[in-house]
């Protein structure tokens, strides 16, 4: 795993680390994120990351996991939920119709495999997996005139998590965070700044 903003794992990543967020009232946040469509994934990546410092935390207190596409999100998902030093999982991902309906199978298996890993662990997981018609839809919804989806996908586990805290009893701060998109009145999504290029290689 690795550190958010940086290109590779880091071996030490592997072990139990104490991040200042969390005195924030925030979770202990990992980021599983598909290379496949990574042109696509890394603005969603990019997105999560800015909506995570806006609301308080600190870029390197994230762990990204890569994964090779949408279908292996979910095993690593659940390896992420079983660490004691992770309160939840962000998912990102950019599943693109093709020809035939390999697309469909791969989104719902994915969906009910997050399903599944959030009754079994507990720990929220919140669903930033595109699955568009076309590459436009996705350029929309990765930092285009749609909003930035993995943004919303962070916004929305920080505010799933504070609720599940209240609702357990153990005190945070209010549970809402996030700007809600709101078709009906036209807000189609949650827009960030753009970040600065990171360097390093791309998978």
């Amino acid at each position: 795993m690795r550190v958010a903003g940086e290109r590779f794992y880091s071996g030490a990543m592997a072990k139990q680390v104490n991040r200042k967020s969390v005195s924030r009232g925030l979770p202990r946040v990992a980021v599983v994120v598909s290379r496949y469509n990574a042109s696509i994934t890394d603005k969603l990546e990019a997105g999560a990351i800015a909506a995570w410092e806006d609301v308080g935390g600190q870029r390197g207190d994230v762990i990204v996991v890569p994964a090779a596409g949408s279908w292996e999100i979910v095993p690593l998902t659940m390896a992420a939920c079983d660490r004691d030093d992770i309160d939840g999982v962000v998912t990102l991902g950019c599943i693109i119709k093709g020809e035939t309906t390999h697309d469909r199978i791969l989104a719902d298996a994915v969906a009910k495999g997050l399903i599944d890993v959030m009754m079994t662990t507990g720990k929220p997981v919140s669903l930033g997996v595109l699955t568009v018609e076309n590459v436009a839809q996705a350029q929309a919804r990765a930092g285009g005139d749609q909003g930035n989806k993995g943004a919303e996908a962070m916004l929305a586990l920080v505010e799933t998590w504070r609720a599940m805290m209240q609702l357990a009893g153990k005190g945070t701060e209010k549970a809402g965070v996030m700007n809600k998109p709101d078709k009906a009145k036209g807000v189609m999504g949650v827009h960030v700044k753009k970040q600065k290029k990171n360097g390093g290689s791309k998978r």
